[in-house]
């Protein structure tokens, strides 16, 4: 058990660094730290399509601990789904209701898409 609850705290810590240099990136050559944030929740999305695709009724594809290294841990760190509504809460505080709809649809939609997407990769 132990082993398995390092393997998470590892994984979330990379995730969440990732997460970071991600949002810096969006902020300095997009102008917009919500890109960080979408782009962030659409790779992870994609990254637990393709792990949930390659251990799906395949047993010990992967040991357990790796995938929770990867699933709660790295990807938990990487997505940022409480940020997302934060920001859209943001946009509709700031009378921005068109924008904070149009990116949480975006989120979702985009999200199942490469959750799919890497699911079938994996296939």
């Amino acid at each position: 058990m132990l082993l398995k609850i390092v393997s998470i705290f590892i994984g979330s810590g990379f995730g969440g660094i990732l997460r970071f240099l991600i949002s810096i990136s969006a902020k300095k050559f997009l102008a917009a730290p919500i890109f960080g944030t979408l782009f962030a929740n659409i790779i992870g999305c994609f990254l637990i399509g393709l792990v949930f695709g390659l251990t799906v009724n395949k047993g010990d594809f992967l040991p357990q601990t790796l995938t929770l290294f990867i699933t709660a841990g790295f990807l938990g760190g990487l997505t940022t789904f409480s940020t997302l509504n934060l920001e859209v809460f943001e946009l509709i505080k700031e009378g921005k209701v068109l924008y904070g709809a149009l990116y949480m649809i975006l989120s979702c939609i985009l999200g199942l898409l490469f959750t799919y997407l890497g699911y079938s990769l994996a296939k």
